[in-house]
């Protein structure tokens, strides 16, 4: 299978790193012009740099702009004004105590993880309507269907954007606008991967050892016994932007490495 998107412009929001610098690389690959996305501009202008060096003839722009606001949304939409792919992937986690946590803090978890896809996806899905062909992705998690106690806040910032994707996919059905949500599970990500790695230092071990105790303690139901890479990801996405990918819609594709004890 050749995926070829070349004439396609795509956003993907959070992308200076981790998963979403992989899914920007991959878009590039298959030929879309690429918008790279944080909230710094250092990071954004080192981002472009590596991804330009390594794919010289791919198109790349930068857009700083925190959104987890509605004024950084803003100003994405003010510089990119329309967009074929939207990759929905910015947020975070942080391990918290349900009971010790703040208002404050549910609520700027929500906007980043979900009102940043809100607001991206209420700007740019019409123009792909209008137009009769469009993609947005969600990256949701499985931890949003299997609520991690020590991170409530963020599972239930997974499943809402599951709930986001499965009803703007019915909302623009039959117009050849499709919209799906992709679930990693442990992933050598920058956020995973760097606590891994402060674990393993912190236990004099190697970020290996680390990984296969986390996934024995916390993640036993793995199938593949180690963290998937942020590739592995990124190609699920590539696929669900793809043209071959027009008869999948309103689901829920997880990349968790059998974490998910469910068929469906």
């Amino acid at each position: 299978m050749k995926i070829e998107l070349k004439g396609r412009k795509a956003i993907v929001t959070g992308s200076t790193a981790g998963i979403g610098r992989a899914i920007a690389e991959g878009l590039a690959r298959a030929g879309a012009s690429v918008v790279i996305n944080g909230r710094g501009e250092q990071r954004v202008a080192a981002a472009l740099q590596e991804l330009r060096a390594l794919l010289p003839k791919a198109e790349f722009t930068g857009v700083v702009a925190d959104l987890s606001t509605a004024e950084g949304s803003a100003a994405l939409v003010d510089k990119v004004k329309d967009a074929d792919i939207l990759v929905n992937n910015l947020g975070t986690a942080h391990l918290n105590g349900f009971f010790e946590q703040k208002d404050s803090e549910w609520l700027d978890l929500f906007q980043l993880n979900v009102m940043s896809g809100v607001r991206a996806a209420r700007h740019y899905v019409p123009g792909m309507v209008q137009r009769g062909w469009g993609r947005v992705v969600f990256i949701s998690s499985e931890s949003g269907v299997a609520i991690p106690k020590e991170m409530i806040d963020y599972g239930m910032t997974k499943t809402a954007q599951l709930a986001v994707s499965r009803g703007l996919a019915e909302l623009v059905g039959g117009t050849g606008v499709t919209v799906n949500a992709v679930l990693p599970g442990p992933t050598r990500s920058e956020i995973l991967g760097n606590w891994m790695k402060a674990t393993a230092g912190e236990q004099g071990i190697t970020q290996e050892e680390a990984e296969q105790t986390f996934l024995k303690t916390m993640r036993p139901t793995t199938l593949i016994n180690r963290f998937t890479t942020t590739e592995e990801v990124a190609n699920m996405v590539i696929y669900v932007c793809s043209e071959q990918a027009s008869g999948t819609s309103g689901a829920a594709l997880r990349v968790d490495g059998g974490v998910i004890r469910s068929i469906p």
